[in-house]
């Protein structure tokens, strides 16, 4: 059961004078097993009033695409391929392919038209070092996002190109201590 959040409508002035620019976030690790610290902070997000959407490219496994996507509260929208498993390897099939262009060329839309203020991109970097979303439209996709637009990256061996363009990295390691 998802309980329906109600958030305060806030009345900001749409006359300032500035606009507080949005920034680029990287969480990065060895490990695929960091989500739960991103969706603390989109929630947290969520639950101020503002618009998020994440995306989670490699996840699927329960009919969850693009046009399905789970409404947790008013201001929490989240999207997965359409397709029955999880990828995990850069050889997949045609119709997880589309599955996995389709929900890409969904987020690019969506964000075009300013409809979020967070978007986190889950496991964008095995994507992009799969071959399965071209490095390039990603980069470009940062530049053309909206000014105020927070975009949080995460996954393993994130490019070095994107590091270099983050405004924030958080790199997860493990701790053995005894």
């Amino acid at each position: 059961m998802v309980a329906q959040l109600q958030t305060p409508s806030l009345s900001v002035p749409s006359d300032l004078p500035y606009t507080v620019p949005g920034l680029v976030q990287v969480f990065t690790s060895g490990q695929r097993n960091f989500f739960t610290d991103v969706m603390a902070q989109a929630l947290r997000i969520a639950g101020q009033g503002k618009t998020v959407l994440i995306v989670q490219f490699l996840k699927g496994g329960i009919k969850q695409g693009y046009k399905q996507p789970i409404q947790l509260g008013q201001n929490l929208s989240w999207v997965r391929c359409d397709i029955s498993s999880c990828i995990d390897t850069p050889e997949i099939d045609e119709s997880q392919k589309k599955s996995l262009l389709d929900l890409w060329s969904y987020t690019q839309k969506v964000v075009c038209e300013g409809k979020y203020e967070l978007v986190v991109l889950d496991e964008l970097s095995l994507a992009i070092n799969f071959g399965l979303i071209p490095e390039n439209e990603v980069l470009d996709f940062l530049e053309k996002r909206p000014s105020n637009l927070d975009v949080i990256l995460t996954g393993p061996n994130m490019p070095e190109v994107i590091l270099d363009i983050a405004d924030q990295i958080t790199e997860i390691r493990r701790s053995h201590r005894p």
